[in-house]
């Protein structure tokens, strides 16, 4: 039976993620494989290979640089979250991403894209982590509106999270029956139809694709969080959330904020962690 990890995004609120992960790696637990969504698949990497604190480390380090995630960076560049630097810069010379020990980790890592020009899914497997594994990644977290689509494969893709939030689903189609799925929302959250279809339809226009499927994308989360309900009664998932709504929005860095989220992670992650080795 392949054991699995989901990982949805949320920009910055995924630091509570990370702080899940964090205490499964010290803990030594391990997954056949894991995918990752946006900020999930940025962060969850690092779970590949085997760096604890690394995704908080490099947050606070790189808050105020603009270069980092900014409006600077969106109006010179396209990017709110800088491409180059981030996904480049930042991990071959200032918080070094451990290519060989993600090499030799056998665990796969997946993670999801959207085509910005279809609007489907687009799944791939990062056997290694090298420019173009980190493009992917990048791919995965690119927030509509706020970044440029990103090319590889001959397609434009932006962020996973729009067509497919938590592909636990996916996950399952590809043989992992024993899942455990860390959300960014507390249990009980409903989401609603974006307020900001307007501005999708100002600055998307390129990409109908897209503006559909933001128009529908209430409607796909809370499916996939009935779902969720429906197998973790069956006794296939394990879910792990905040308690409470996590009080940091998805671009703030803020230190405090950035902390806590953090640790809110890792204290559920302790708290569960008997129950953790025991579903899995």
């Amino acid at each position: 039976m392949k054991k699995g990890l989901v990982l949805e995004g949320g920009g910055l609120r995924a630091l509570f993620s990370a702080g899940v992960i964090d205490v499964m790696m010290e803990n030594h637990i391990t997954f056949d494989g894991m995918i990752g969504v946006s900020a999930g698949a940025t962060f969850g990497s690092n779970y590949k290979s085997g760096q604890i604190g690394r995704a908080l480390r490099y947050n606070i380090a790189l808050k105020d640089d603009p270069r980092y995630i900014s409006w600077r960076s969106f109006f010179k560049t396209g990017d709110l979250v800088g491409a180059e630097f981030s996904y480049h810069v930042m991990p071959t010379e200032l918080d070094v991403f451990d290519y060989e020990a993600y090499r030799q980790n056998p665990m796969e890592f997946h993670i999801v894209c959207t085509d910005a020009e279809t609007g489907e899914p687009v799944y791939k497997q990062l056997d290694i982590m090298d420019y173009e594994g980190l493009e992917w990644v990048r791919a995965s977290a690119s927030m509509p509106i706020v970044s440029k689509p990103v090319l590889l494969e001959g397609r434009k893709l932006l962020d996973g999270g729009i067509v497919n939030s938590i592909p636990l689903k996916h996950f399952q189609e590809l043989g992992y029956e024993r899942n455990i799925v860390v959300l960014t929302q507390p249990k009980g959250f409903f989401k609603r139809r974006t307020k900001l279809m307007p501005l999708f339809h100002l600055t998307m226009r390129k990409y109908p694709a897209i503006i559909k499927a933001m128009g529908r994308r209430h409607l796909m989360y809370n499916e996939q969080l009935r779902y969720l309900a429906e197998e973790e009664k069956k006794g296939n998932i394990l879910l792990i959330y905040p308690e409470d709504t996590l009080p940091i929005g998805r671009t703030e860095l803020n230190e405090e904020k950035m902390r806590h989220v953090y640790q809110l992670g890792r204290a559920s992650a302790e708290r569960r962690l008997q129950e953790i080795k025991n579903f899995l």
